[in-house]
């Protein structure tokens, strides 16, 4: 027998649980073997409970084995082993219903055999004991099934250890199961999105949503200068000045965003990590500077990113799918200006001239050639936007877009919403684990990774240019208080920035129907969709990517 310690200075074997994955279903496998990908729903929580209280047991038979053999190239830790007639019996206990058959009789399900003959094959190799069968105990129904361990069983161990193998160096994902019903329990389905693949290769498909709905953990915004974030026990600690603590419980916690001269401590960034829990940082003048970057594994996804992305054809192929959802975006948003308002012919004239530029999309045959197209949409919208301000206040108003530094409260607003919204898209990207550094439309000038800036465009329109424009609609701005005046600049104020946080956030918990897979979801959730979904346009599923025009 071999120790875990001497397991990492071995060739690799296989884990038995894996095997487990491989009987379910192959892309499962893959996800969570070569691509490293795992989650943690409520049904894992719920099978880790089962193990613990069973360990609890007051049993002498009890016994839990690590062990690994080489000779089989697989390892695995045996829920239990028990003596009966003086047979060696491995146990693997599961938390859910067995198996029926056409009589009723129980019976394993084809992955839980699996699991087991391939723990009985690891104990008869790695301890020398013959082992005749193995047991699996349902605890829903409160069910014992015997599995028998004959030459069958021994073939049908080493074939799944061949084809494992055999999916370790593959480059690429196996197809999505045939039988959808393994999904709906599949905790990996909201990385996996068999349902959009579905579609992706049969649009009569009429996808069931699998992807969560919203997420609910909080954003917290860390605003106000001097504030220190920490950790103790399993909390966020936040000391702000003249402040009491306030503790947050880790799990109900997404993403942490530190404006201007706050500061995280190392011990509360490892911990952040471990969570899952965005790290941000956004300057005091509104600007995002960057994100902790906790990816790990999935090498494979970035080098399939990497070859697709170094494709000219396949960049600008995905480029005009961009372009498209922006431009039709910002025109609809022009288009809902005019509805029963008198006719303002600056804004009809840019109407109709961005659908002439946008019939050119499909036709354009190089990205410098898009470019030019994308700048004459946005000089023709940005002209016509301000003919949408009904608000009488004239400090509101703005004459055209202007960045680094704003010149006006408009574009004050735009800028501050625009960093809040490229602080998402790198969090969705992060989250995915694909590399923010290799995009396909823009091209690397600032800080700003490239694939976060070309995602940004799907997502301005809906969640930045229309809660501006709204907001000043309804004079919810105080001109003096929420604005700071330098000179020719304007930024906003700290209680302005808390107001703008407080939109935007409110503004992500609205949803969206997908107007390809035709269920909803909130803006929160569908950041993460779309980087999922470009990840599909190279992986042989896409054709649902960037579609999320505005109605």
């Amino acid at each position: 027998m071999q120790t875990l310690e001497h397991l990492e200075t071995t060739t690799e074997t296989i884990r038995v649980s894996a095997l487990h994955a491989l009987a379910y279903c192959p892309r499962l496998f893959y996800l969570e073997e070569v691509e490293e990908l795992y989650t943690q729903d409520a049904a894992v929580f719920a099978g880790r409970r089962l193990h613990a209280e069973l360990e609890k047991q007051e049993d002498e038979e009890w016994e839990e084995l690590f062990l690994v053999s080489e000779e089989l190239g697989i390892r695995g830790r045996v829920d239990a082993l028990r003596t009966r007639d003086r047979q060696i019996i491995p146990y693997e206990h599961k938390r859910g219903r067995c198996h029926r058959d056409e009589n009723k009789q129980p019976q394993p399900w084809e992955s839980d055999r699996l699991q087991i003959l391939a723990y009985c094959c690891l104990i008869e190799s790695a301890l020398g004991i013959p082992i005749k069968e193995g047991r699996i105990r349902y605890h829903t129904d409160n069910v014992l099934v015997h599995v028998t361990l004959d030459d069958m069983g021994r073939s049908a161990v080493q074939e799944a250890i061949q084809k494992a193998r055999e999916l370790k160096q593959s480059m690429y994902r196996p197809p999505v199961t045939d039988n959808e019903r393994l999904c709906a329990r599949c905790s990996l389905a909201p990385v996996c999105l068999p349902e959009e693949a579905r579609l992706a290769h049969n649009r009569e498909w009429e996808p069931i949503r699998l992807f969560p709905e919203d997420d609910d953990r909080q954003i917290i915004h860390i605003l106000e200068p001097g504030t220190s974030v920490g950790k103790t026990g399993e909390q966020i600690k936040i000391t702000r000045r003249n402040q009491p603590v306030e503790t947050i419980p880790a799990r109900q916690v997404g993403q942490l965003v530190l404006h201007s001269f706050s500061q995280i401590s190392t011990q509360a960034l490892h911990f952040c990590g471990e969570h899952g829990i965005g790290v941000h940082f956004i300057s005091g003048g509104g600007r995002y500077l960057g994100s902790f970057d906790t990816r790990q594994g999935s090498i494979q996804r970035r080098i399939r990113q990497y070859a697709a992305l170094s494709s000219p054809e396949r960049c600008l192929e995905i480029a005009r799918k961009l372009l498209i959802c922006r431009g039709q975006g910002q025109r609809k948003l022009l288009m809902r200006g005019t509805r029963g308002k008198i006719e303002v012919p600056e804004i009809e004239k840019a109407i109709a001239q961005m659908k002439a530029i946008l019939k050119q999309v499909p036709q354009v045959k190089s990205l410098e050639s898009l470019l030019g197209l994308e700048g004459n949409l946005a000089k023709l919208y940005f002209s016509a936007l301000p003919s949408l301000i009904s608000s009488d206040s004239q400090e509101m108003h703005f004459v055209n877009r202007n960045r680094r530094p704003p010149k006006d409260r408009f574009n004050c607003l735009l800028g501050f919403g625009y960093a809040l919204l490229l602080k998402d898209v790198m969090n969705a990207i992060l989250t995915v684990g694909l590399e923010p550094a290799l995009g396909f439309y823009h091209q690397p000038r600032s800080q700003a990774a490239p694939l976060a800036l070309d995602l940004m465009e799907i997502f301005r329109v809906p969640l930045v240019d229309m809660i501006v424009l709204a907001s000043i609609n309804r004079n919810q701005w105080d001109v003096k208080e929420d604005f700071q005046i330098r000179g020719k600049q304007v930024w906003l104020s700290e209680p302005g920035k808390r107001k703008f946080v407080e939109l935007y956030e409110r503004r992500k918990q609205e949803t969206w129907k997908h107007p390809v897979t035709g269920y909803s979801l909130t803006y929160r959730r569908l950041f993460e969709l779309e980087v999922r979904l470009l990840e599909k346009e190279w992986s042989g599923e896409g054709g649902l990517f960037g579609q999320l025009i505005l109605r």
